[in-house]
C-alpha cells in the first residue's frame, strides 16, 4: 500500500501495518466528526507516526498512485473539516 502524507511524500507500507492504519484512520474521522480538537490532533499524530515508522519513504522522483492520502502534520480540525467539505 502507498500512503501519501501531504507536503511530505509517499511511503510504501507493509501489509502488517494496515490493521493499525485503518483503526487510526477511523478514529481520526470519528474525532473530526465529533469536533474533538485534542483527540483529532492525537490521532493525526499517531497515524502519521505509524506511517513514518512502518513505511519506507519513496524517493521524490518516484511517483506512484497513492492508496491513501493523509493530512499534513500541522492540519487543524477546522482545516480538515473544510478540506473534506470541498472534496466530498
Amino acid at each position: 500500500m502507498i500512503a501519501r502524507i501531504l507536503h511530505e511524500g509517499q511511503y510504501e507500507l507493509p501489509p502488517s501495518a494496515l490493521t493499525d492504519l485503518r483503526r487510526l484512520d477511523d478514529e481520526l474521522m470519528e474525532r473530526l466528526t465529533a469536533g474533538d480538537e485534542q483527540g483529532f490532533a492525537q490521532r493525526r499524530d499517531a497515524l502519521l507516526a505509524l506511517v513514518r515508522a512502518e513505511g519506507r519513504m519513496l524517493p521524490a522522483e518516484v511517483l506512484r498512485e497513492s492508496d491513501l492520502v493523509l493530512p499534513p502534520a500541522d492540519i487543524t480540525l477546522e482545516e480538515a473539516r473544510a478540506y473534506f467539505t470541498q472534496h466530498a
